[in-house]
């Protein structure tokens, strides 16, 4: 069982920057695949970045490409997403997954079923 907590969302102007945070907790972090997803009032849940279990691989939706950075530490039970020139189409609640499950590649996880566990989210509004 792993319970995740975000923080860090807010109120930003176009261009500005936010990192979110989220905590673990539970045993053997560094076992799970995370995740940042988002989602927009009407909108599909999306998933925006995955991380692999080591954090030497990562994968981006190309709209976040070159801004966003996910990040993981693993003595701290911790991930990360610094997102930098933020613009208004990024207002979204955003959640942190784990997943214990095993493909091949990170691609392979932009189903929500790929995903174990979720964070309540955390509400990041971008004003233009």
């Amino acid at each position: 069982q792993v319970e995740l907590v975000e923080s860090g969302g807010g109120l930003v102007q176009t261009g500005g920057s936010l990192r979110l945070s989220c905590a673990a907790s539970g045993r053997t972090f560094s076992s799970y695949v995370m995740g940042w997803f988002r989602q927009a009032p009407g909108k599909e849940r999306e998933l925006v970045a995955t991380i692999s279990r080591d954090g030497y691989r990562t994968v981006y939706v190309d709209s976040v490409k070159g801004r966003f950075t996910i990040s993981r530490d693993n003595a701290k039970n911790r991930l990360y997403l610094q997102m930098n020139s933020l613009l208004p189409e990024d207002t979204a609640v955003y959640y942190c997954a784990a997943s214990g499950k095993y493909y091949s590649g990170l691609y392979n996880y932009a189903d929500l079923s790929s995903w174990d566990y979720w964070g309540q989210g955390t509400q990041v509004t971008v004003s233009s």
